[in-house]
């Protein structure tokens, strides 16, 4: 009787496990990407590689949660056309709360299948800007208009309301809140958390080109993939105080390596550190202008380091570079994500006055030294007459014989002398007190 109910057991066991398997396997997946800081390569990068997975694994949908201060047109084109391009549902959700989607960040809101925000987050200011801050009259009608194009065919399915103030964002850098957005009709969801958004996903429909689906997020597994290393390594360093940090370490390390050759670890660090800065630049919005200061700046370290000038080179060095990283970053109208911290200019200046004042110390202080070595290093020297030097004669100094002629003759044989010059292969020498 018990082996009959152990089978009876091990039967529905046998039944249910395949159940549950089932069950499993049923779950919609969906990727979730974190996309927080200025727009770049390799934000955009990280997109695509997202949207490509998600279409390999077949997921329901794709989560690109969104917190930026805007960028660059050319990656924020990007992005957009990979989000119109994904066969699979992207829902792009402005998070978290005091988040928000400036100028870029408003497109790429838009051009997702559905859009969301939570609450206390914010979208618009979509105005275009320039290298050196604010763009020429021409170019920035000619900038304007393109934005505009797109906003409008982004968010021509939303109504024309929407394609207005979208227009209104890029003329004259309007914002909206959360519950502003929602109400235009700007965002199709508010909400508070990712559990919060699935459950108002499901069941809604959205247009894939010319398909509608309907998303099923009931229950959703949800599989957050984040940045690797290196695009997180490309995205940290766009950043106008890390890049103006990596080329200070950079021209430093260099400077090492030339005063010191031989070695080869600071000019390995020096080229990597101005490599990635050289990368930042290439990125952000910078001014020319600043470029120039900064590598003058470097021209006249190298100067100092190869001439002594005493700080008068370094001094105006180190002004250069100070001039340079405010006209480089902190140009007038120049977006806020793009600006360098004044105490991170001061510092880094003051690192370089401090190295070359430590420098120029060691230097001054190897001049004061006595000479040890050649004719120099045997002035000073004591030693003892083998000879009577009238005035001349021989002379025992540090185990060598040396012929001597006295400036204070005649000094006899055995009395201590100090040599005073080096003529040739003769020494001048006088008594010793």
């Amino acid at each position: 009787m018990r082996a009959c109910r152990l089978l009876l057991l091990l039967y529905l066991i046998m039944a249910l496990v395949p159940i549950v398997w089932a069950a499993d396997g049923e779950a919609p997946l969906i990727i979730h990407l974190r996309a927080e800081g200025p727009v770049t390569p390799a934000m955009a990068n990280y997109v695509e590689r997202g949207v490509r997975l998600a279409e390999r694994e077949g997921a329901e949908a794709l989560i690109l949660q969104l917190d930026t201060p805007g960028g660059q047109m050319d990656q924020m084109q990007e992005i957009i056309r990979t989000l119109r391009e994904s066969q699979v549902p992207v829902i792009v959700y402005v998070a978290p709360p005091g988040g928000a989607a400036w100028s870029a960040g408003t497109l790429i809101v838009l051009a997702a299948h559905v859009a969301a925000m939570a609450p206390d987050t914010a979208i618009g200011a979509a105005s275009p800007v320039g290298a050196e801050g604010d763009l020429p009259e021409t170019v920035e009608r000619k900038a304007k208009e393109a934005l505009r194009s797109l906003a409008r065919e982004l968010a021509a399915r939303r109504g024309e309301g929407v394609s207005q103030w979208a227009e209104d964002a890029i003329e004259e850098a309007t914002a909206a809140s959360a519950r502003e957005a929602y109400e235009m009709g700007v965002v199709d969801i508010i909400a508070n958390d990712l559990d919060d958004l699935l459950a108002q996903l499901d069941g809604r429909q959205v247009s894939i080109g010319s398909r509608l689906r309907v998303l099923h997020t009931a229950g959703a597994h949800v599989r957050y993939v984040p940045m690797s290393l290196i695009e997180r390594i490309l995205h940290i360093v766009v950043n106008p105080n890390i890049i103006l940090t990596l080329l200070g370490i950079g021209v430093q390390a260099l400077l090492i390596e030339i005063s010191s050759p031989g070695g080869w670890v600071a000019g390995f660090i020096g080229v990597v550190s101005i490599a990635l800065g050289i990368y930042g630049l290439g990125v952000l919005p910078v001014n020319g202008l600043g470029l120039v200061f900064i590598a003058l700046s470097v021209g006249l370290f190298i100067l100092e380091v190869k001439a002594t000038t005493h700080g008068a080179l370094t001094a105006a060095g180190v002004a250069s570079m100070v001039a340079g990283a405010l006209i480089l970053f902190n140009s007038a109208g120049t977006p806020a994500y793009a600006r360098v911290s004044l105490p991170v200019v001061l510092t880094l200046a003051l690192c370089f006055a401090a190295t070359f004042l430590f420098i120029m110390t060691k230097a001054l202080q190897a001049q004061r030294h006595r000479p040890t070595t050649g004719k120099e290093g045997m002035i000073g020297l004591t030693g003892h007459a083998r000879t009577a030097l009238d005035p001349d004669g021989t002379v025992f100094v540090m185990g060598e014989r040396w012929q001597a002629t006295a400036e204070d003759g005649p000094i006899a044989a055995g009395e201590p002398v100090e040599i005073v010059a080096v003529e040739g292969f003769r020494l001048r020498v006088r008594r010793a007190e």
